[in-house]
């Protein structure tokens, strides 16, 4: 056995020998974030160990490779080194300080008619407990005052639940955490891979639960109620973090025919899925309409309230994945793209969450950078929002190309930009601030990100014969949207130009959604009804969609850019 001191958290572990790094901090109860499933390709398990400890280390090669900087500042990746001997780790990387989750969305007003209730029989001094005509329980006493249920939004990045007030729909509390999962594997396609086995299954059921229970609990004290009193709750989510959430295999979700594997539209006992609300409470799980199009879009129709909007209306969600529906006057066709973690600066060299010091906002001007952080704090990397900003502004500028090559020594953009462009072992990246830099290989992963949703949009509306300028109104929902600069997204070609002036920024509509079903019932039936009547287009099948990707990597070039920015002034 040997010891593995962590000084920066004051905890020793030991652990036998070829044990990784990541694996000994795991032990130690400090979580390090391995997005990749310790793979070694995102590099965001990093510790710093100095000396003669890394003699007492071997390493794996693995696809990422750390920077010359971090590597002369002693910085190895977790799930690379494994422990032959006492090792000293001095620092890991930084926590989720400040983490900035978008809790609010928009939502459409409903009469308060929930399908929970209770009923005080003053003859017989009881209070029946009703779940629409189905007695659940019979109290003694008049309970009447208390009954709340709860909305919680299982992102694949983040976590929201929301107390609510059953008599009045008053909210009560919000909360909000950063998905533990996220910190074994980043995105849905990884969350398949690791979850298809009966331990990963039971690593990520136990840990979502574990955290939904503690905000559970934080929301009950702070609202001065009992957890027994919370009858209902509606678990929004994708179609996979719902799968999981229900403690099933989500394997069939990531081979074909992409069947989905549990029941949806229905209510679990809150038991069975030990999640810990009243002793005979159950959890309600929204329809899906496909392994794609999961729960979570579903509840953001339902907040947008795409049935009963006139014209066409695109309504997307961006993030890990990219899911799209177009509304044309309440007929609704629907699809998803994997976009990959690069929204969630997961895979980007300098990548972040929205965590105090992340660059949220970029601007380049007079050969001058400027950037804007969260909290105000020093720039320590860069969150979804500032990475599309600053490849934006690296577009316009001209300093990266329409094919997203960065300027070389030599050129007209390069000699104006020298100051903040520099080699790393040979290649180029380009300097924001003392400790962020953004890479070739950066911009790439942008590409392939933007690339999936653009994609994703044309082959939607050429499947509905739809022109772009045809679409009257665009919707941008999740937490990652709000964020975002809409000249930034017509810079790069997220978003056709035709959009510049028609995009609406919702917020989280999976939470908001979430409420209509829990605060009135009837709005269960009319999504069950929705998802019944629509259409999904599953991409993997079309063969014009690889040519749309391929056309859709491109930015747009700044020449090319020059008209565009003088007439929607960008």
């Amino acid at each position: 056995m040997h010891d593995v001191f962590f000084l920066s958290h004051e905890r020793i572990v030991s652990v036998p020998a070829g044990t990784s790094l990541l694996e000994a901090a795991h032990l130690a109860g400090i979580v390090l974030e391995s997005p990749c499933n310790r793979e070694g390709t995102c590099g965001k398990c990093g510790v710093v160990v100095h000396g003669e400890d890394r003699l007492n280390l071997r390493y794996e090669e693995s696809g990422h490779r750390l920077t010359g900087e971090k590597e002369a500042d002693g910085w190895v990746l977790g799930c690379q080194a494994y422990v032959y001997g006492a090792v000293r780790v001095s620092e890991t990387v930084r926590s989720e300080r400040g983490l900035a989750i978008v809790v609010d969305g928009k939502r459409r007003q409903v009469p308060l008619d929930p399908l929970f209730r209770k009923e005080f029989d003053s003859i017989g001094n009881v209070t029946r407990l009703l779940l629409g005509d189905r007695l659940v329980d019979i109290q003694t006493g008049n309970t009447e005052a208390n009954q709340y249920g709860v909305v919680v939004d299982i992102g694949t990045t983040t976590l929201v639940v929301v107390l609510l007030d059953l008599k009045n729909g008053i909210e009560l509390g919000t909360i909000s955490s950063l998905n533990p999962q996220a910190s074994h594997a980043q995105d849905v396609l990884s969350r398949i891979k690791l979850g298809s086995s009966h331990e990963g299954l039971r690593l990520l059921h136990d840990e979502l639960m574990r955290e939904l229970n503690r905000m559970v609990a934080r929301l009950a004290i702070s609202a001065g109620i009992s957890r027994s009193d919370i009858y209902e709750a509606i678990f929004s989510g994708n179609t996979t973090m719902l799968t999981i959430a229900a403690r099933t295999s989500p394997a069939s979700l990531g081979r074909y025919p992409y069947q989905v594997s549990v029941p949806t539209g229905c209510s679990f006992s809150s038991g069975e899925l030990g999640f810990e609300i009243a002793e005979k409470g159950s959890v309600w799980f929204p329809p899906v309409a496909s392994a794609y199009v999961g729960g979570d879009i579903i509840s953001g129709i339902m907040a947008a309230d795409l049935l009963s909007l006139k014209g066409r209306t695109l309504f997307v969600d961006i993030g890990t994945n990219g899911e799209m529906v177009l509304a044309e006057d309440g007929k609704l066709t629907a699809t998803s793209t994997a976009a990959g973690p690069a929204f969630e600066g997961m895979n980007i060299s300098c990548g972040m969450r929205a965590t105090d010091g992340a660059i949220e906002k970029v601007r380049l001007h007079n050969g001058i950078v400027e950037v804007q952080t969260i909290s105000a704090a020093l720039p320590t990397g860069l969150c979804g929002s500032g990475l599309l900003d600053v490849v934006a502004e690296l577009s316009r500028e001209g300093v990266a190309d329409r094919n997203g090559r960065l300027a070389k020594p030599g050129s007209k953009a390069f000699e104006r930009w020298q100051h903040s462009l520099e080699m790393d072992n040979g290649r180029i990246r380009f300097r924001l601030s003392p400790k962020v830099t953004l890479s070739q290989q950066d911009i790439r992963q942008v590409q392939l990100a933007k690339a999936a949703v653009r994609a994703g949009i044309d082959m939607l509306l050429l499947k509905c014969s739809i022109l772009p300028e045809d679409v009257d109104c665009v919707f941008i929902a999740g937490s990652f949207g709000v964020h975002l600069q809409v000249s930034s997204l017509i810079i790069l070609a997220l978003l056709p130009e035709s959009f510049a002036e028609r995009v609406e920024f919702l917020g989280n509509t999976s939470r908001s959604g979430a409420e209509l079903f829990l605060l009135n019932q009837e709005t269960r039936l009319e999504a069950a009804s929705m998802v019944k009547q629509m259409r999904v287009l599953e991409l993997s099948g079309e063969p014009e969609f690889e040519k749309l990707f391929l056309h859709a990597l491109a930015f747009h070039h700044s020449e090319e850019r020059k008209v565009e920015s003088e007439k929607h002034g960008i």
